[in-house]
């Protein structure tokens, strides 16, 4: 059989009024639909485990969420749903906006199943954006007096600036920033990268 957590009591009482039931309700219904997942709090959510991670729950200022770990290969339509807030089924303000307990209960079925077979959860990493590259004024202004410098500069890659940029800019003192300052543009206008000695760039 599974177990109940104290803290999820806790959490439930804490939480707005209009998201108790909710709460309430969809703890019930994974218990009723999955007798053996055990309750836990992960991330500062109610978590509902068995055999792994099968789904959550969490309540908000104004609304609550209700999800699966699994989501994207339990409904056809979760991506969407993804973006608008945590788990599936959007911004949960009262119990008639969530599926029926006989669909809820599929769903979770459906979870369990996929944790039975020992099939994990797609990836949920996002494509990194690259940060923007802020060019120091004083490194703007070197360049400007030496049009080999900057050239050079002009021609590297975002990841070779941002060496250069990086290396200056991480200097400890002003002395040390100077020194450093003086040295990059010396090797940019001689065509050089910041590692030029470990490459053959």
């Amino acid at each position: 059989m599974g177990a109940r957590d104290a803290r999820i009591d806790t959490y439930i009482a804490k939480s707005a009024h209009f998201a108790r039931p909710i709460l309430e309700h969809l703890r019930e219904v994974v218990h009723s639909a999955c007798p053996d997942a055990e309750e836990t709090m992960k991330w500062s959510h109610p978590r509902f485990i068995y055999k792994g991670m099968l789904c959550s729950m969490a309540s908000f200022k104004e609304h609550c969420a209700f999800g699966f770990w699994k989501g994207s290969l339990i409904l056809n339509d979760a991506k969407a749903d993804d973006e608008k807030a945590m788990g599936q089924f959007g911004r949960i303000t009262k119990l008639s906006e969530l599926p029926s307990k006989k669909v809820l209960t599929s769903y979770i079925k459906r979870a369990m199943k996929l944790n039975d077979e020992g099939v994990k959860a797609p990836s949920r990493t996002k494509p990194k954006l690259a940060r923007e590259l802020v060019v120091p004024e004083e490194l703007t202004t070197a360049l400007r007096k030496n049009a080999k410098a900057k050239a050079t500069f002009e021609k590297f890659s975002p990841s070779h600036k941002r060496e250069y940029v990086e290396w200056i800019t991480e200097a400890k003192t002003e002395a040390t920033r100077n020194r450093r300052l003086e040295t990059a543009i010396e090797w940019m206008a001689e065509g050089k990268s910041r590692h030029w000695k470990y490459s053959n760039c």
